[in-house]
């Protein structure tokens, strides 16, 4: 059986370390064998999700780093109300990114073996 993770991601894209930080352990997690990951983005974190980022040369890029996830299979949802919120339409999101809702956090949670917030 797989060992499953979900994230919880809080923090805004870029100004804070946090969101980066939580995405490349859920990155390194995703890339092994026997574990399965989940993604999930509330509140700031939403704009981890946003399409269009462009960061300076050398600079890290969470989009980037989205869709590496979203090519490994990670599920990644951010939360609607949050969304709603800041006034980002799903349209807004980078591919491989849905809009969730509460009720698919509280089932990721249940099927989850470990949750890590960042």
């Amino acid at each position: 059986m797989p060992v499953k993770y979900l994230f919880i991601l809080n923090d805004p894209a870029y100004g804070t370390e946090r969101s980066y930080n939580g995405l490349r352990l859920a990155i390194s997690l995703a890339k092994r064998e026997g574990v399965e990951v989940r993604l999930f983005l509330m509140a700031d974190a939403t704009s981890c999700g946003k399409a269009g980022q462009k960061t300076p040369q050398g600079y890290y890029n969470l989009e980037r780093m989205i869709k590496l996830l979203a090519g490994l299979d990670v599920p990644v949802g951010a939360c609607g109300s949050c969304l709603d919120a800041r006034g980002l339409m799903e349209e807004h999101l980078t591919p491989g990114v849905h809009r969730s809702s509460m009720d698919e956090l509280t089932d990721w949670s249940l099927w989850a073996d470990k949750i890590i917030v960042f």
